[in-house]
């Protein structure tokens, strides 16, 4: 039985007191909340420590925007799974568009991240998805395929997320059909070979679309950018109602 995973990846939002501010009108929110499906939220590394506070006795996990292969050394700018597990942090997102884009991550570098993540303890979820370009191009089965055949290598799917995050449709409004998102969610679980592997859709999901996406057969649930900074619009999607 596959259980959901609701993840909300706040990006470079939120000072400690925005996020004190933000989980004091969320968590009465998550009081009736199905017992059925996890909340995790991703804030900045700064806030991580505010957010352990704040999420603590609660049904709210915690993830790391990213992580570092090695357990210490000499990387700047980097973190490494000890620090993020000394503060409870359960989850830690790889490979997510924007550090592919801005600062050239490979799938080779995804998968080192996801490895270290499980050899620690950490939750990987592991992040795929194509351009506009090379979906009109009608290459959009064929960049996901590669990025899960090396991205996933001697990865454990017992102790993983995918998340098909279409880059078309990440912070542009434009939302990938259900459908069609079911229909890429159903293809990434037959390629790993994993039928309880969860698989996340993410793409401009808010409280209008969530209870649909949440129907579909192969979605269990979703990465959400923009609409988790909001604790209203994000208890909305924490408590979706399958159609």
């Amino acid at each position: 039985m596959r259980r959901p995973v609701i993840a909300g990846n706040w990006k470079m939002h939120m000072t400690c007191a925005q996020a004190r501010e933000f989980m004091a009108a969320f968590l009465p929110q998550l009081e009736q909340t199905p017992n059925d499906r996890e909340i995790v939220l991703a804030p900045p590394f700064t806030a991580i420590s505010t957010m352990a506070e704040q999420a603590k006795g609660s049904c709210v996990s915690l993830a790391s925007q990213n992580v570092h292969w090695e357990p210490s050394g000499a990387f700047t700018a980097e973190i490494s799974p000890a620090m993020l597990k000394e503060h409870g942090v359960a989850y830690t997102i790889v490979g997510h568009s924007e550090p592919r884009k801005y600062f050239s991550e490979s799938d080779e570098q995804i998968n080192l991240r996801a490895r270290s993540a499980q050899d620690n303890g950490l939750i990987p979820i592991v992040c795929v998805g194509e351009s506009d370009e090379q979906r009109e191009r009608g290459e959009a089965e064929r960049v996901i395929r590669r990025q899960i055949e090396q991205g996933l290598e001697n990865l454990d799917p017992g102790s993983l997320v995918v998340a098909y995050e279409p880059i078309w449709a990440i912070g542009t409004g434009k939302t990938c059909a259900s459908e069609e998102a079911n229909r890429i969610c159903g293809l990434i679980r037959s390629w790993v070979g994993a039928p309880d592997l969860v698989i996340q859709y993410g793409g401009s999901v808010k409280p209008g679309n969530i209870d649909e996406l949440m129907g579909m057969s192969d979605i269990d649930g979703v990465l959400v950018g923009g609409a988790s900074l909001d604790p209203d619009s994000f208890a909305r999607i924490a408590n979706y109602k399958s159609v």
